[in-house]
């Protein structure tokens, strides 16, 4: 395990700092609509971690298939949503810009953190090790 509890505290302060964000991009304004972005950047990995099993058989040179390569495509639309969203209600006038800063930066950091620990806490499995 390469990863430690130093790592684990790092991720923690910085995922709350993320969350911290976008209510506060929701609370000083008095408008909750940012906080769809915490739920989109929070569904993001799933497609990709539900899809990531549905590869080839063990004997197939091609590592990729169609289900992972589905999964990837429904992450990064997601993602794009997460980060769209904000903007488009900002160009719209529902809510102000500062919100607007603060949600995506707030929704960076909290899917920067899932892809961090998903990262340093990969599993590599193998019958033979």
């Amino acid at each position: 395990m390469a990863a430690g509890v130093k790592t684990v505290i790092l991720l923690s302060f910085v995922l709350a700092l993320g969350f911290l964000l976008i209510i506060l991009s929701c609370a000083l304004w008095a408008n909750w609509l940012p906080l769809l972005v915490a739920l989109t950047f929070v569904l993001a990995p799933l497609p990709n971690a539900l899809f990531a099993h549905c590869g080839g058989d063990e004997f197939s040179s091609y590592e990729n298939s169609g289900a992972i390569d589905l999964g990837r495509f429904i992450t990064a639309t997601i993602v794009i949503t997460g980060f769209a969203f904000p903007i488009v209600l900002t160009h719209s006038e529902v809510i102000t810009p500062t919100a607007c800063a603060m949600s995506i930066v707030g929704g960076g950091l909290v899917y920067g953190t899932i892809l961090a620990y998903s990262a340093a806490f990969k599993q590599d499995s193998s019958d033979f090790d």
